[in-house]
């Protein structure tokens, strides 16, 4: 009695752990559906903002990383080291964790923010003040993305 159940239990795990793995098919919509005209690589993104602190537009580029599936939060790559961090202006689009390494085409808008040094921060918060810590005056400056539609390419 015990065989049959074994050699059935086995059979079924080999048979689900043989199963192929389906990659994400092009052209695959997460969100509202993308505009592609007027598009631009995420590279050129920051020089087309220039002085404007937020703007509408649809880049391209390469997802890094799924940082957390449930509202859709990765990091899109913007070339020489930077970062784009991109959400989901709808939280439930749910990004699968295989959209890492793809191109993809998002739509939404960007936006520049500027973020303080952490010891600047700190410099105010004790008795002596300033004169405490050192603090440097060039704040960081993170491009983020709220993305309405995105296109898997």
């Amino acid at each position: 009695m015990r065989y049959p159940l074994l050699i059935f239990t086995l059979l079924t795990c080999l048979t689900a752990a043989a199963q192929k793995h389906t990659p994400l098919p092009h052209g695959m919509l997460y969100g509202q559906k993308v505009d592609g005209l007027g598009k631009m690589p995420a590279y050129k993104l920051e020089a087309f903002m220039g002085n404007k602190v937020r703007i509408s537009t649809t880049i391209i580029g390469k997802v890094l990383r799924v940082t957390q599936p449930k509202g859709g939060w990765f990091d899109m790559d913007a070339g020489n080291g930077r970062i784009i961090k991109v959400h989901f202006r709808d939280y439930g689009i749910n990004l699968p964790v295989d959209l890492r390494g793809r191109i993809v085409m998002i739509q939404g808008v960007a936006q520049k923010q500027f973020i303080a040094d952490d010891m600047q921060h700190f410099a105010g918060d004790t008795v002596s003040g300033k004169k405490q810590h050192p603090v440097k005056t060039n704040p960081k400056q993170v491009l983020s993305f709220e993305a309405s539609g995105l296109v898997v390419l």
